[in-house]
């Protein structure tokens, strides 16, 4: 897509290439690296960031091949590395630490095709989850990390609480928000980038926001956000 003024600016020297929900959609995440890749070698750049806005199992066909993907080295050479955790891996890791709840949740929410992916049987006990996926993977999704900040930006699954501090934004808000902050028009202490709440293949893009799940396990695209002074562009597979 073509290149346009960003609601917010990085410092010069920085660029971010932000990921939106992936969902079990291995195909399309490599073919994103690929792009990003691509894009890399097209604008070379000395420090480039990836950052992966979490949610990354459930729902799709491939949860563990993804998380494989995330846990291998340099998914995309040249460029550096934050994952953030999404609501879908912290629902996961809240049944591993055998709340009963958030396991039902989870598992109605996508899960049984995560499970499905780690070769984990069909009614396995909740208790038995842990040992049948690999720890890897396990420990990647427990160092997940909730925020990113950069410049005028700030990076999280969901999005925040209008009229609150960064600092003050519960992790209930930062994983789970959609109302009041999708329809909210005031000006955040940064502008957030986020997923979490899927949009018809088209990212959103305004003043105090920029929304990247653009549905790619509903058939969508998975968009990308290439961040870089004042502008943005975006890159979907």
């Amino acid at each position: 897509m073509n290149e346009r003024l960003a609601p917010a600016t990085l410092p010069p020297g920085q660029r971010i290439y932000a990921v939106g929900d992936v969902h079990g959609c291995l195909d399309q995440l490599e073919a994103m690296h690929r792009a990003i890749g691509a894009d890399l070698r097209a604008r070379p750049h000395a420090d480039a960031l990836v950052i992966h806005l979490g949610d990354y199992i459930d729902r799709g066909p491939d949860s563990a091949g993804v998380i494989a993907r995330l846990v291998g080295p340099h998914p995309v050479d040249g460029a550096r590395v934050v994952n953030l955790i999404g609501n879908h891996e912290d629902l996961l890791l809240g049944a591993l630490d055998g709340r009963r709840a958030e396991a039902e949740v989870w598992l109605a929410n996508g899960g049984h095709a995560a499970l499905q992916s780690w070769g984990v049987p069909p009614r396995t006990p909740a208790r038995q989850w842990a040992a049948l996926i690999p720890p890897p993977h396990l420990a990647f999704m427990r160092e997940l990390a909730l925020m990113h900040r950069a410049g005028g930006y700030v990076f999280v699954h969901a999005g925040v609480r209008p009229g609150l501090a960064l600092s003050a934004q519960t992790r209930q808000d930062l994983l789970w928000i959609r109302e009041p902050f999708l329809s909210s028009t005031r000006t955040h202490e940064a502008v957030v980038v986020h997923g979490h709440t899927p949009e018809e293949s088209v990212p959103v893009l305004r003043a105090n926001r920029i929304g990247l799940d653009t549905g790619a396990v509903l058939g969508g695209p998975l968009t990308c956000a290439v961040l870089e002074a004042d502008r943005v562009r975006f890159l979907q597979t």
